[in-house]
This record gives structure tokens, C-alpha cells and sequence, in this order.
């Protein structure tokens, strides 16, 4: 074995205890095994215990698989009797199991051809459902004339249901008790709401149904939800009186238009006992504890449906598809088709859902043990393994699929504990019983040996060790506890309240015997110390410079540190410029630690952002291209300048966000050039081929413009001037304006000119022709 020995490292004390550590550990039970100065574990794999000369003596159970019923599969389900019908092989398999040891058995099932069938029609009664009744009175001899033709054998039984007839789910006034109807205009008349009525038994006289699918009325109850669910319960369990045949397969066929009642629905009603998931059918064939027990849950709808071996189809309508889809997720063998508004569509669907159901096949596992793994690989028609399915679809009848089961135990329960399983498709009666017992047990210690000799005739032997009676100590009970005992025990603690031995050997008498490790030694006065637990870097031991000594790292020279992994040497911190670090950090451990912001490289060398760099790089640059410079020197350049790639182009593009342009004067011209860092620490430099050069303007042309820009300041100055001119203006004659309209005399009098004649008026009173007479004389 390679790397890490479990084995070895449990430190088992025992064969059992050896055992339950791994499957590929085994036990030595040789009694001179190992040496006299250290513990060699008799717990190890098998080929390390042959190779320490423990041949002949060895315990190393395995897992293993015994068939004790192998029925061939049959081909046909038609005949005098179908008992004898067998869709799953092998039917019985005993298992022997190690912990950890897993085994692996195939399954094959086959749907076979004219399997009888029994249909059991549950239909909804609630008021909705009245179209659906009417087209349904001749469904038995329609129904089958179709199902005959997938079988030979067909029996169908019908049974009804609408809800628990208590408040908040069914009317409950007096006036309702015979005609929950009264007041509806709709629907006058109808009768009283009930929860789950068998009708007629599975038969093969299909005019029977028909009779009582004409006797049938409809009712109404209080809310949307329907009491399906009791029904469904009572038509699983109640296997008598509806009349399942062991032999056939079992076909629930659920007609609704609403979403069911659930568990702790009955709540509201005032029922809080839990369905018990018992049969509860009166003589007269009616669920009688419909007022007493609440809705079911769908786990124990799944459980039941599943003990009987009935397969559910739910057929409802289009607005509820998908809650009842979801519902078969949750209830294993369940299909779900979309049932018309009146039900015209019945036998098309129960045919498809019919044939949907025998074209798959699904493992179930029943009373499966806690301590046990189950794992599924199916291999279906199409030859393929799919590891972790348990399912195969897309099957036609007569077609035979295999299962491929793999079982664990993971631990060990008590001595002689024994365990049964049950494995079965989904809806069939055929079954695989899985018989488990435990191999826990070490077949050396059946030969145990009280008082034996091997133990100073103080203990038992067992497996190579001597377990000793109480007050004898020692690998072979050789000493005596008595009034020493304590000493016996202190010699071999380092101190006080610890382990004995640091809990890496055994104290014989009153020394340590080291137990033996495959990662090294074990050593010291009480296995303090060994050679392997030491601080590790990067996975090696003390580095690999240094040397481990009772758990601390001995250094070689040149290295230092808790795991000997900082150098001391400098030289691999020197830069090509003869720097530590290129000047931009510290050499810590033989490794630069870059402290400039933006230097990277193994000695700090690259940093784009760094002031100084696009003077290095043109020392390279002048050196390689031009052979100028102060690196002009061949063997100079070329150990400064590896890592550059420089590249000549016409026209320099600077449109690279990661480039850093740089650029140096060259005879009166500038010549430029971009960097760039690439990942491989190399840096790639783009230069032009010649330096960028201006020609000096013509001193008429500066003439020109000198005068041209003094004459357009002139213009601009006058502008300036006429438009403040201008502005002052306007304002002073519109203050003239705004004085002049305030001003009290007219425009064309003059205000020291008065006219030299004055007017008086005299008032006088005078009679005349005895008449009054008022005037004015002038």
C-alpha cells in the first residue's frame, strides 16, 4: 500500500476493532509476530502481514452472496392459474456482509404479455360532475372491449366519493340533511354529501358497472377541495371487499375536476386524530370514519398504495394537471392524464395511462436497514448503464431490463443481529427477500484460550494477544498489579495524567515497548519523540534541509526557520544590474520581497509604472539596434537585455491600454518607442525605425502670423469697444424717454406764458312776471 496506511495507523487493540477500519486491513494472529524491542501492529494489509511472515495465520474476511431462489422469468401471465407468474429473478438472496466490504447482485425483471388486470373506477360525485356521470353509463362495456385487448383477464369495480359530510366541507343545516340542493336554482335536487361509497366489487361482468353507473346521482358540497383522498385510502386497503386478486395487477383509476383535501385539512373541521391508515368500510359498504378521522397524508397514500401493489392514475382536468403532476413525484407508480370536461375522452386515457404504466419498470426497497448502502446502475433496452438509476422506461411488453444492486454495511450492529429487506418493482407482487447477516466477528476468536500458558496462565488468548485477567498487567499478564500496580503504570507515564506510554506503545510491566510506524521511528523513554512529526512545507519534511529530531527541525547549514525552508543565501536576490533586488525590495528567505508599488520578476526587475524603466529599456534599445550606448559592449548587452524583444515598425500605434509609451531625444529629433510586460516575464518592445524629426518654420510665415494675430486683436478690441458705446447709448436715451413722459405741462405750452384777459362770474336773482330768474352777468 502506498501513501498513508490506515491500517496500521488505527491503532487497533483487537481483531474486531482491525476489522471494522477498512475493508482491505487484515489481522495477524501468528503469536511470535514482530519484534521483542517494539509493537509491530498486527493490523495491516493483507500483502504487508505476508511479506512480515504472517502467511497461514491471517483474518481477512470478505463479503459474500448466496442465491436461494431462482425462478426463470416467465413470458406469458395467461392461464389456468398465475401464481406461478414470475416478472423478477432471482426472488431470494442471502447476504454475508464486512463492514465496508461492498458486494454487488443483478436483478431482472420482465413485464410479461396477458397479465390479468383488475380496474377499480373511482369517480368524483360532487355536483360538478354531473355531464361526466351521463357520459359514463355505458363505460364497463366500452371500457372492456378495449382492455381485453391488452388481456385476456380483466375484472372492473367502481366505487364513489364527494367529502367528509361535516361544516366547513359539506352543508350541515337541517334544511340540507336529504337535499343539500335546496336553494340552487341550477340543480334543485340532489343527494346527501357522503365521503368515500364502494358500489360494486371487481368483476368480470362488466353490465354490472354499467347498472350502477345508472343508479348513480350526483351531491354538492360546501367548498372547492373533494374528500378524494379518503377514497383512495379505503379503495387500497379495503382489499377484500373491493376484491384485488394477488395474481393481477392493480389499476386505481381517480376521476376529479378539483384539487383534493390533505392532512391537517380536518382541522378545520374539528378532526385532529391522524388517519390511521386502517379500513374503515361499514356493512353497508360507506367509509364510517369519514367524521372521525382526518384527510391522509400523501407519504401514507404512497405507503399504502405501494403494500398493495396499485397503481394510481389520477385523470382530471386541465387547469389541475399540474398539481397532480407534481403529486406523482411524491407518490412512487403514479401516472397523471388530462380527463376532458365530461369525461368523453375516459377510455383513451385509462388505455394510455395503461400502456404508459407497462412501459416502465421501478425499484422500490422496502424495510431497508439504517447501517446498510444501497446503490442502483440500470441497464435498459438500449444496452447503456446508467449508474445511480433505479427506473428503465420506454419498454414494450415482453421486454426484460436488469439492475445491477450493490450493498454496504456500514458499521456492525450487535452479535448475531440479522436483517431482511424487500426489493420490488413499483405495482408488481413479485418481490426480491434480501436475507443480511454480518461477518463482525474474527474466526480466531472462537479458539480463545482461557488461563493459557501463552499468558503466564493469568489470561486469555486470543488472535496472538493475551487479553489478562484482572490485576495482571503485561504483553503476557507476566506482571502482578497488587499493591505496585500504580508503579508499574507510573514508570511508563512522562507525566503525571498522561497517556501511558504518550499513548503510542504498550506498558510491559514498567517499560515502553514503541509501536512500529510505517511514516518512521518511534522512541524515547515513553514514545515521546519520533522522526516524522515535524513541521512540513509544501508537503516535505522540514523542507528537505533539515533533519526531524523528537518533533523539532535540525537545520542544514544555510537554512533556517520552524521547517528549515528560509535560505540565507543572497545570490539568487541580485539583480543583472549587480543590485539586491534591483533596488526595489528585500531579499527575504533567497527571494526578492518587491516593495515599489508596481515591481514584480524574481529579483524585482519589471515595473512598468516605475520611474526610470523607459531609461533602461533604451540602454537596450541603443545596444541591439544601433550598438551605441553605455551597454555597447556585446556580452554586456546581451546579459542585460535577454528579456527583451524589440521589434521595428514605421508608424508606432499607442492605442494599446497595457503599452507604456516612452521616448528620448536623438540629434535634434525624438525617437519613441512602447513596452510592454508580457506573462512570461519577458518584455516586448516596439521601436520606430527612425527618430520622429521636425523642420523649422520660415521666419515670414512667423512675420505673417505675428501681424495677422495684431491686426485680429485690433478688430476684436474695436468691436468691443462700439458694442460697450452702443449699449451706453441706448440706456441714457431710454432714461431721457422715461423723464420726459413724467414732465407736468403740455408739449407746445410754455410754462411762464399767462394770457392777459381774466374772466369773472357774478351770481344775481331777479323777479319778473312774477318768475324768478337765476343768471350770470359777465
Amino acid at each position: 500500500a502506498e501513501g498513508l496506511n490506515l491500517c496500521t495507523s488505527g491503532s487497533a487493540t483487537s481483531c474486531e476493532e482491525c476489522l471494522l477500519i477498512h475493508p482491505k486491513c487484515a489481522w495477524c494472529s501468528k503469536e511470535d509476530f514482530g519484534s521483542t524491542k517494539s509493537i509491530t501492529s498486527r493490523c495491516d494489509f493483507l500483502q504487508n502481514l505476508i511479506a512480515n511472515g504472517c502467511a497461514g495465520a491471517i483474518e481477512s474476511p470478505s463479503s459474500s452472496i448466496r442465491v436461494v431462489k431462482n425462478v426463470p422469468l416467465s413470458s406469458k401471465g395467461s392461464g389456468q392459474t398465475h401464481l406461478d407468474v414470475t416478472q423478477i429473478t432471482p426472488q431470494k438472496v442471502a447476504l454475508n456482509l464486512r463492514p465496508g466490504d461492498q458486494t454487488s447482485f443483478r436483478v431482472q425483471v420482465r413485464q410479461v404479455e396477458d397479465y390479468p388486470v383488475d380496474l377499480y373506477y373511482l369517480m368524483d360525485l360532487s355536483l360538478s360532475m354531473n355531464d361526466d356521470l351521463d357520459n359514463i353509463r355505458n363505460l364497463g362495456t366500452k371500457l372492456a372491449e378495449e382492455m381485453r385487448k391488452l388481456t385476456s383477464n380483466f375484472r372492473l369495480g367502481f366505487g364513489s366519493f364527494v367529502d367528509k359530510n361535516i361544516s366547513p366541507f359539506s352543508y350541515t343545516a337541517p334544511r340540507y340533511q336529504n337535499n343539500p340542493c335546496i336553494g340552487y336554482k341550477l340543480f334543485p335536487s340532489c343527494v346527501p354529501s357522503f365521503g368515500f361509497r364502494h358500489l360494486l366489487s371487481l368483476t368480470d361482468k362488466v353490465d354490472r358497472f354499467n347498472e350502477e353507473v345508472r343508479k348513480q346521482k350526483v351531491s354538492r358540497n360546501r367548498d372547492a377541495p373533494e374528500g378524494g383522498f379518503d377514497a383512495i385510502l379505503q379503495a387500497a386497503v379495503c382489499k377484500e371487499k373491493i376484491g384485488w386478486r394477488k395474481e393481477a395487477s392493480h389499476l386505481l383509476v381517480f376521476t376529479t375536476d378539483d384539487v383534493p383535501h390533505i392532512a391537517l385539512d380536518g382541522k378545520l373541521g374539528g378532526l385532529v386524530q391522524p388517519h390511521d391508515g386502517q379500513c374503515h368500510l361499514n356493512e353497508a359498504n360507506e367509509y364510517s370514519a369519514s367524521s372521525q378521522l382526518d384527510y391522509p397524508s400523501l407519504a401514507l397514500l404512497g405507503e399504502k398504495l405501494a403494500e398493495n401493489n396499485i397503481h394510481l392514475i389520477f385523470a382530471v382536468t386541465k387547469s389541475h394537471y399540474i398539481l397532480y403532476k407534481n403529486f406523482t413525484t411524491l407518490i412512487p407508480g403514479t401516472t397523471v392524464e388530462i380527463l376532458h370536461k365530461d369525461s368523453k375522452n375516459i377510455i383513451e386515457l385509462i388505455v394510455k395511462a395503461y400502456n404508459s404504466i407497462r412501459s416502465k419498470v421501478e425499484l422500490t426497497v422496502w424495510d431497508s436497514p439504517e447501517d446498510i448502502g444501497l446503490t442502483f446502475t440500470a441497464t435498459c433496452q438500449d444496452g447503456l448503464s446508467y449508474p445511480g438509476l433505479r427506473k428503465c422506461g420506454d419498454l414494450k411488453i415482453g421486454d426484460t431490463v436488469s439492475f445491477e444492486v450493490a450493498v454496504e454495511a456500514r458499521s456492525c450492529p450487535a452479535e448475531d443481529t440479522s436483517h431482511t429487506f424487500t426489493i420490488k418493482p413499483a405495482g408488481f407482487r413479485d418481490t426480491l427477500e434480501v436475507a443480511v447477516t454480518y461477518s463482525c466477528l474474527c474466526g480466531c476468536t472462537g479458539r480463545a484460550a482461557p488461563a493459557s500458558g501463552k499468558c503466564s496462565g493469568n489470561g486469555t488468548y486470543a488472535c496472538g494477544l493475551c487479553e489478562c485477567d484482572p490485576g495482571y498487567l503485561g504483553a503476557r499478564c507476566e506482571c502482578e498489579e497488587g499493591a505496585s500496580g500504580d508503579l508499574h503504570h507510573a514508570l511508563c507515564r512522562e507525566a503525571e495524567g498522561k497517556p501511558l506510554c504518550s499513548g503510542r506503545g504498550e506498558c510491559s510491566c514498567n517499560q515502553c515497548l514503541c509501536y512500529e510506524s510505517e511514516f518512521g521511528n518511534i522512541y524515547g523513554p515513553f514514545c515521546e519523540c519520533d522522526d516524522f512529526s515535524c513541521a512540513r512545507y509544501k508537503g516535505v519534511l522540514c523542507s528537505g534541509h533539515g533533519e526531524c529530531h523528537c518533533g523539532e527541525c535540525k537545520c542544514h547549514a544555510g537554512y533556517i526557520g520552524d521547517n528549515c525552508n528560509c535560505s540565507t543565501e543572497t545570490d539568487s536576490c541580485v539583480s543583472s544590474d549587480g543590485q539586491m533586488c534591483s533596488g526595489r525590495g528585500a531579499c527575504v528567505c533567497g527571494k526578492c520581497q518587491c516593495t515599489e508599488p508596481g515591481a514584480f520578476g524574481e529579483t524585482c526587475e519589471k515595473c512598468p509604472t516605475c520611474p526610470g524603466v523607459c531609461s533602461t529599456k533604451r540602454d537596450c534599445i541603443e545596444c541591439k539596434l544601433f550598438n551605441s550606448g553605455r551597454l555597447a559592449d556585446n556580452q554586456t548587452c546581451q546579459k542585460h537585455c535577454k528579456d527583451e524583444i524589440i521589434t521595428t515598425v514605421d508608424v508606432l500605434e499607442t492605442d494599446d491600454p497595457n503599452a507604456i509609451l516612452c521616448a528620448y531625444p536623438v540629434n535634434n529629433c525624438v525617437m519613441k518607442f512602447t513596452y510592454l510586460e508580457l506573462p512570461s516575464g519577458k518584455s516586448n518592445l516596439t521601436v520606430l525605425k527612425e527618430p520622429a524629426c521636425s523642420s523649422a518654420p520660415s521666419a515670414v510665415t512667423i512675420v505673417l502670423a505675428v501681424i495677422g494675430s495684431v491686426v485680429l486683436i485690433g478688430i476684436i478690441l474695436l468691436a468691443l469697444w462700439k458694442l460697450l458705446v452702443t449699449i451706453h447709448d441706448r440706456r441714457e436715451f431710454d432714461r431721457f424717454q422715461s423723464e420726459r413722459s413724467r414732465a407736468r405741462y403740455e408739449m407746445a405750452s410754455n410754462p411762464l406764458y399767462r394770457k392777459p384777459i381774466s374772466t369773472h362770474n357774478v351770481e344775481f336773482t331777479f323777479n319778473k312776471l312774477n318768475k324768478s330768474y337765476n343768471g350770470t352777468v359777465d
